[in-house]
């Protein structure tokens, strides 16, 4: 549907940095703050936003992230809808930011939350995971012990010794749920040993074990935890191809391109027989915000990037303990 024209709107767009809480680590590297990107489109004395995160995995960066924005600033003052971003910009974190600006746009225009303008379910309060650093296995599971009261935990593996690691971790939380994520970073040599690792600790989810592109042997093998592809699954037009290897897909916003495509995606998704998480990039409420539509039919929710941060935006989505709430329309949509 059309949710509002774009005829003389007003493009800004920016750079933010938010310092995180230590340091957050994956197979990939550290980091020690969240640079995000966040659109801004007004129109008539209202302004809609929305925070994108540009992934070097993905071959982006904050800089040119910030010039695709502008460069699509003439093209919305000429009438283009939200619906014919696809045609205008590639899936990722720009067309991420501007979709969920327009998004929060149409609904202040309206004057109705963007859910009831979309014709989708309301969310609800749900419990997110909580993300667990990659680490010796010492040290992860001294952060372990002091997240063990969250009923949900997401674990950040890295390859060489994730079979101690995850040992480690399930005897500083015996009662959590545990899911973990790779990044990418196990082999074909230690697949089924990490896997049958997972098995014995009751691990429930494994998130993406082998590079993408070179994980065919996870429809060769018999998988005895559920495996869900991140790295490996972007939009709609990835998932036909998966099905043989993965039981769940990780759907971002920052790979799809934006709310429009994602929910799109995660309806595609359930009639192919995936289950589904709703995942994030570390950053603040305003990229957590548009997710929360997607949490209704997830299995999976991994919406912690705020509680990873040293401080979030003013106005925030509300977390108690682990259990975040729907955000309230001044913040988005």
């Amino acid at each position: 549907m059309k949710t509002t024209s774009s005829n003389n709107l007003k493009l800004n767009a920016r750079i933010e940095r938010w310092p995180i809480a230590g340091s957050f680590a994956i197979s990939r590297g550290a980091k020690t703050e969240a640079v995000t990107v966040v659109a801004e489109i007004s129109r008539g004395g209202m302004a809609g936003r929305g925070e994108c995160v540009p992934y070097s995995r993905y071959g982006e960066t904050p800089e040119a992230t910030l010039a695709a924005l502008k460069a699509v600033r003439e093209p919305l003052r000429g009438g283009v809808e939200r619906e014919a971003l696809p045609a205008l910009m590639p899936a990722g974190a720009a067309r991420n930011a501007l979709d969920c600006a327009l998004l929060d746009l149409a609904a202040k225009i309206r004057g109705e939350r963007v859910w009831t303008m979309l014709g989708r379910p309301a969310p609800m309060a749900c419990t997110t995971a909580y993300t667990i650093s990659l680490g010796t296995p010492e040290a992860m599971a001294a952060a372990t012990a002091r997240a063990a009261h969250r009923p949900l935990l997401k674990i950040k593996l890295g390859g060489d010794g994730d079979d101690a690691r995850i040992v480690a971790v399930r005897r500083a939380a015996p009662e959590s749920e545990l899911i973990v994520d790779a990044n990418e970073a196990w082999t074909a040599e230690n697949l089924e040993q990490n896997l049958a690792a997972c098995a014995e600790a009751g691990v429930t989810l494994v998130e993406q074990p082998l590079p993408a592109g070179r994980d065919d042997l996870l429809a060769r093998i018999k998988r005895p935890v559920a495996v869900c592809a991140d790295e490996s699954v972007h939009d709609r037009a990835t998932l036909e191809g998966l099905r043989e290897r993965y039981d769940a897909v990780n759907i971002k916003l920052d790979k799809t391109g934006g709310l429009t495509e994602a929910l799109a995606m995660a309806d595609a998704a359930r009639a192919l027989g995936f289950e589904i998480m709703v995942g994030c990039m570390v950053a603040t409420s305003l990229a957590m915000a548009p997710a929360m539509l997607l949490t209704p039919q997830a299995r999976f929710v991994d919406l912690d990037g705020p509680l990873l941060l040293k401080d979030d935006r003013d106005g925030g989505l509300r977390y108690d303990g682990s259990l975040v709430y729907p955000p309230e329309a001044a913040l988005w949509g």
